[in-house]
């Protein structure tokens, strides 16, 4: 599949026409497998026991701002592939028509936005951000088949516009909720660092792997590493 192909609403790709999407190296069959199987096996896990919080932050969303508590966004998966992802919406209703005017300050580098004291954020949306349980619908997603728990995290399309063919590689496995970034510093890390961790996930997954990586993740969200 070509990125053209992949992405045809996305004509700055259009660059990237001679190139198929790059694969990721084969792995056993029974790896896919044990993958899939603990993806099932946390996703159920996390939504059970977290499912007390999660009614709690939809109740505070709706007292603090209003309107729904889950936000849907068009997110790019493998093989670019969109889906809607879910999150706890963290935002004013409106804030991505707010963005263009937000653009100069983004504090990282490449085509991702992240603001620190981002000013679309709701009352409750700084303490939902810095302990991630405005990710715990990704869960779902997860179920759905569209994302797995370890992975490169999923771009918004206007991110994927702007890709050079070493950051488009991330796109040739199923987009994660925790992955190398999300253990290492989150928005503290550069892009081409974050594209380089993303590109040796492909590399070097294993199941086991995954489970080491989503073990690190829990510390790293108890102390809100880079998380804005």
């Amino acid at each position: 599949m070509s990125a053209v192909q992949a992405f045809p609403d996305l004509p700055a790709l259009e660059r990237f026409a001679p190139l198929p999407l790059p694969l990721a190296p084969a792995r056993p069959g029974w790896m896919h497998v044990a993958k899939r199987a603990l993806d099932v096996a946390i996703a159920l896990g996390v939504l059970g026991l977290s499912a007390p919080v999660l009614l709690l932050a939809m109740l505070g969303i709706v007292c603090a701002d209003g309107g729904s508590p889950i936000y849907r966004q068009r997110r790019i998966g493998r093989d670019g592939r969109p889906f809607m992802m879910f999150k706890l919406r963290t935002m004013v209703e409106g804030a991505h028509d707010m963005l263009p005017g937000l653009r100069a300050y983004s504090e990282v580098d490449g085509p991702v936005f992240k603001m620190r004291d981002d000013p679309r954020l709701h009352g409750l949306g700084r303490f939902l951000r810095r302990t991630s349980i405005d990710e715990l619908p990704n869960f779902v997603n997860v179920l759905r088949g569209e994302m797995a728990v370890v992975g490169p995290r999923p771009p918004l399309p206007e991110e994927v516009a702007h890709y050079d063919a070493y950051a488009l590689r991330r796109l040739c496995v199923k987009p994660g909720i925790t992955c190398l970034w999300q253990i290492s510093g989150r928005s503290a890390v550069s892009f081409d660092e974050w594209m380089a961790l993303d590109n040796r996930y492909i590399d070097t997954w294993t199941p086991w792997r995954d489970l080491a990586i989503a073990a690190r993740t829990v510390p790293a969200v108890l102390r809100g590493d880079g998380a804005h």
